[in-house]
């Protein structure tokens, strides 16, 4: 299960999901994602499970990228507890996942069967998703061309 190694603050606020995500808004590293319309907590078992579900289906062919990790750590008191004595122990590890944030990608795939696979993984998520291809296409590697330099002392050798 993912969370983090170490945190500062062992317990923290719920805090609010209002407005669009900073960033992480377009594809950057394969070449269809998974997109959030809607804000919410996407826990550490949902994300391992579209990660299982993305890698059972894309085999040795692609790859996936994850762009959201759990680090809030959302507390629950234990059942039949009175009010009061303090905040609750630790429960479960939570990604805030606000609108339009990409939390998903995968490559390697043809588009038909990108959105099929990426349309199974978005099945399993609480909130409501799209999915976004990239914009521009993976660039191909270039190849710098070998420019000779020009040996010190050669002009003198041509007069």
């Amino acid at each position: 299960m993912l969370m983090p190694k170490k945190i500062r603050y062992r317990k923290v606020q719920r805090g609010t999901l209002k407005g669009r995500s900073k960033g992480a808004r377009e594809v950057y590293f394969g070449e269809f994602g998974l997109q959030a319309i809607d804000p919410g907590w996407v826990t550490a078992q949902q994300i391992e499970s579209v990660r299982v579900t993305l890698t059972r289906k894309l085999k040795k062919v692609g790859q996936v990228f994850l762009r959201v990790f759990p680090d809030k750590p959302v507390t629950k008191k234990p059942a039949e507890t009175r009010m009061g004595k303090g905040k609750g122990a630790v429960e479960l590890w939570v990604s805030p996942v606000k609108r339009g944030r990409v939390m998903f990608e995968i490559s390697g795939l043809e588009e038909a069967e990108a959105k099929k696979v990426l349309h199974m993984a978005a099945c399993k998520l609480p909130i409501r998703t799209r999915i976004v291809k990239r914009e521009t296409p993976l660039a191909q590697p270039v190849v710098a061309q070998s420019v000779d330099k020009p040996v010190v002392g050669a002009d003198h050798d041509q007069k």
